[in-house]
């Protein structure tokens, strides 16, 4: 059953147009326009629900957007300003990756079919690029996993597919585990790639070192029993003390990567990564501080030392939509 409080901070921070990027406390800034990434995210989010008035309204007002962010030769905008003006140009940064995963999902899961068509060409259309950055191809896997679900003919979803494992390369060896020499935002989305990429290329070592490198994600970002992800400032070898500020998108993106991990292997002690995640947001964290807001729905966008970024954004909320889709997912099986 659907939450129908669960969108109600992302619809006072939309309109017509699409997700507003900021807010100052509960109220949207409008100065500072919409953004791609946004409206991707919040497409993802409600595409998982059914039966929501409100997240089928904003998923088709979000994919509206995405749709218009593409540029003829599937490079992608992201910024507007308030009046609908771009203000960017067409590039292949996260945004990119995270128009495909919008895309992607929707093809495998919008009820309307002509929708479904809509994003599939338009995904095909943005798969003639591609991102040098190992994060943006990693999102775009996500979407390219979706479609290959349903259309497991389409060359261009498995090519990104492949090529997403390339870019993220392999996991060095030693005590220093991920392909990266530092930590830095979105890190378990690297490994869930991996294990997507592997599941549907029938790539068991891929799926492996997918999983290899989230249980010492996981493991690495687990302090005193409960999720200390990593801060805004990226964690190397030798930082070993909790970070600041974490942000709810690396709660959102462990929370996924554990999902899928359960899903793909069938092995349920990745649900105690979703629920770790969940805690973070309900106080089992570092600082012991709640980080979404109950009266409005919204999350908090950051947490320090002893307080809470008190304001209650786009990204960050839609993050805590996401972990609480995910852990009402396997609560619902239990």
């Amino acid at each position: 059953m659907s939450d129908r409080g669960l969108f109600s901070h992302l619809d006072r921070l939309s309109d017509e147009r699409g997700l507003f990027e900021h807010a100052l406390g509960r109220t949207r800034q409008e100065v500072h326009g919409y953004c791609t990434d946004d409206n991707a995210r919040m497409a993802v989010v409600c595409l998982r629900e059914a039966e929501d008035r409100t997240a089928d309204r904003l998923r088709d007002v979000a994919l509206e957007f995405v749709l218009a962010s593409l540029e003829p030769d599937g490079r992608c905008r992201n910024r507007m300003d308030r009046d609908g003006r771009w203000t960017d140009h067409g590039a292949t940064g996260d945004w990119w990756g995270r128009a495909l995963w919008a895309l992607g999902t929707a093809v495998g899961s919008h009820p309307d079919p002509v929708m479904k068509d809509r994003c599939l060409a338009a995904f095909e259309l943005a798969t003639r690029q591609r991102s040098a950055w190992p994060r943006s191809m990693a999102f775009a896997t996500l979407g390219a996993g979706e479609v290959f679900t349903t259309h497991p003919d389409r060359r261009p979803a498995r090519q990104i597919l492949t090529d997403t494992v390339n870019a993220i390369g392999p996991a060095p060896q030693g005590g220093w585990q991920w392909p990266e020499r530092r930590l830095s935002y979105a890190n378990a989305t690297l490994a869930e790639a991996l294990i997507v990429a592997g599941n549907h290329l029938a790539q068991p070592r891929t799926v492996e070192r997918g999983v290899g490198i989230l249980a010492w994600l996981l493991a690495t970002e687990t302090r005193d029993g409960h999720l200390s992800v990593t801060g805004t400032g990226g964690r190397g070898p030798n930082d070993l003390e909790a970070q600041f500020d974490q942000q709810p998108i690396e709660v959102a993106a462990m929370a996924d990567a554990c999902w899928r991990a359960c899903v793909v292997t069938g092995d349920q002690a990745w649900t105690r990564g979703i629920a770790a995640a969940a805690g973070w947001f309900n106080g089992d964290n570092d600082a012991g501080l709640t980080m979404h807001d109950p009266v409005s729905g919204g999350a908090y966008d950051g947490l320090s030392h002893h307080s809470v970024n008190a304001n209650q954004g786009a990204e960050s909320t839609i993050a805590y939509i996401s972990t609480m889709q995910r852990a009402r997912s396997f609560a619902a099986t239990t």
